[in-house]
């Protein structure tokens, strides 16, 4: 059970760290070359018109005055209006349209990860020195060298264009519109924005069942047939596996490390000692030990896949925020570069905090 005290600590030691990257995050945008009003008005603008646009965003300001003003719009998740990528829209609604894209995709990616790599891991520490041992970590070795640029067309190249088993591109299929929001109770309730998840919730009998029974009797945008999380299913899955491929590979090699360190250790020889077999000695107590610092790499790797899901996106045709990231760079739209990165090191410490605290579930000894 995790302490509140250790929780609150862990809790209040995200504030310096966002607060730093915050203020990385404006200098490098502050003290980078041009004009952002340029970029808005144009290049044919007169001088007037950028003197105007100027002072309305308070760019003649004091830099102390600016720098104020930045974090306290960034503690509300303000961080103003897209420049030019999506010009008008405030940067907030942006990344609520465009985040979910890649977090399912790295969910997706990280899940199949943590669902081969760590069996692969321990039966490779178990057989070690053995044909199945070589072949794991042959596997986990071509998985973390093969790039993503090219591993994504080859996967397309064999499984969409000669066997014909999945799309190309895309999240769901063209014929396929999902709305905005879904109807209940006579209230509008935004979705997810996690395609296979919100396909398979406005299909699911509960759901339909929930309405049924508080009397309403239309339900707006509810198909009756579940062939649209199926496409969903069907669309993630490529970029899924190409994603997942190298956190596979990753986390393999680091149960196995870990695997072979613990086993080693006198408690498990102890234990076998005792009489108690193999397998129920590596699940008991082995297992648990080692997973400690995979937990670490798991963490650490799902950061990754948030940021480096960039070519995924760009090969399968998904447009997340990743590629938005990149595009909005080049046109220097920097409220949107400024509300991603910041976005990104919340989701990232956040998740750094969740690591944490499974630490203190794996060894309470941690959170002395």
């Amino acid at each position: 059970m995790v302490s509140h005290r250790f929780l609150l600590k862990r809790l209040l030691l995200l504030v310096p760290v966002l607060f730093g990257v915050g203020t990385l995050v404006f200098a490098i945008l502050y003290l980078a070359p041009g004009n952002p009003c340029r970029v808005i008005l144009g290049q044919r603008a007169t001088e007037q018109q950028i003197a105007q646009c100027v002072q309305n965003l308070g760019l003649n300001d004091p830099v102390w005055v600016q720098y104020g003003r930045f974090l306290f719009d960034a503690a509300q998740f303000d961080f103003g209006q897209s420049y030019q990528i999506a010009r008008g829209t405030p940067v907030k609604q942006v990344l609520v349209d465009k985040l979910p894209v890649t977090i399912e995709l790295a969910l997706y990616g990280q899940f199949l990860g943590i669902l081969f790599g760590i069996p692969f891991g321990i039966l490779s520490a178990i057989k070690q020195d053995e044909l199945t041992d070589h072949v794991t970590r042959f596997g986990a070795l071509a998985g973390i060298s093969v790039p993503i640029f090219w591993s994504g067309p080859i996967l397309i190249l064999l499984f969409a264009t000669y066997l014909g088993w999945f799309p190309t591109s895309g999240r769901i299929g063209s014929t396929i519109f999902l709305p905005d929001t879904w109807m209940l109770f006579g209230t509008e309730l935004p979705l997810t924005g996690l395609v296979t998840v919100d396909t398979f919730i406005i299909n699911t009998g509960e759901f339909v069942k929930a309405v049924m029974a508080n009397g309403v009797t239309a339900i707006q945008n509810l198909p009756s047939y579940y062939s649209w999380f199926f496409s969903a299913v069907h669309h993630m899955f490529l970029p899924a596996i190409t994603i997942g491929v190298y956190s596979m590979a990753l986390v393999s090699r680091m149960m196995r490390s870990s695997m072979l360190e613990v086993v080693r250790q006198d408690y498990m020889r102890t234990a076998r000692a005792k009489g108690q077999g193999a397998k129920i000695t590596i699940l008991k107590h082995g297992f648990r030990n080692a997973l400690i610092p995979v937990v670490t790499v798991i963490g650490i790797q799902f950061g990754t896949l948030l940021g480096g899901a960039v070519l995924t996106e760009t090969v399968f045709g998904i447009g997340g925020i990743g590629t938005m990231l990149v595009s909005a760079i080049g046109a220097s739209d920097y409220p949107l570069v400024q509300g991603t990165v910041l976005t990104f090191a919340l989701l990232f410490t956040l998740v750094n905090l969740g690591v944490d605290i499974t630490y203190s579930y794996l060894d309470p000894r941690i959170q002395q």
